[in-house]
């Protein structure tokens, strides 16, 4: 059974990836290393994830493996819309989950996460994370959906 504490090292790690992808500056180092965060955080091997990240709108969702390695560090011209959200660069990501699904080999985590920037400000984002544990017994994630919140101004 996976439990909450699994769910939140999983989290954490995948925080401080984000992080990590900002703070490198090398391009072609930027590149390997957020090949292998995605190949160790996401279950792209030999399937599909569901994976719909925040800032996007033309290719919204993205379920293979360029697509999310995209959405992090941008320049791939398939998906031109993309800067590099990962670049930002940011100093910290603070998951709060509102609720979690356990399952053996399952678990489905929702809330907002929160993403400093270097002046210390935070920008909120709604999200729900699926997660399977592989043959190794990691939580690898299968569905990735995030959302800025809703903003009654901006609607019309």
């Amino acid at each position: 059974m996976i439990n909450k504490q699994e769910v939140e090292k999983a989290q954490q790690i995948w925080g401080d990836g984000v992080v990590k992808i900002g703070s490198i500056e090398n391009r072609q180092e930027c590149e390997a290393f957020t090949e292998k965060f995605v190949d160790e955080r996401y279950d792209f091997s030999n399937k599909e994830v569901l994976f719909k990240p925040t800032k996007t709108s033309h290719k919204q969702f993205r379920i293979h493996k360029d697509g999310a390695v995209s959405y992090f560090i941008g320049g791939n011209e398939s998906f031109s819309e993309d800067n590099g959200f990962a670049l930002q660069p940011w100093t910290k990501v603070r998951f709060e989950n509102v609720s979690l699904i356990l399952e053996e080999n399952r678990a489905l985590a929702m809330g907002n996460y929160f993403f400093t920037d270097t002046n210390g400000d935070e920008t909120k984002v709604e999200y729900t994370f699926g997660y399977v544990k592989d043959t190794n017994g990691e939580l690898k994630i299968d569905v990735h959906h995030s959302s800025l919140p809703f903003n009654p101004a901006a609607a019309v």
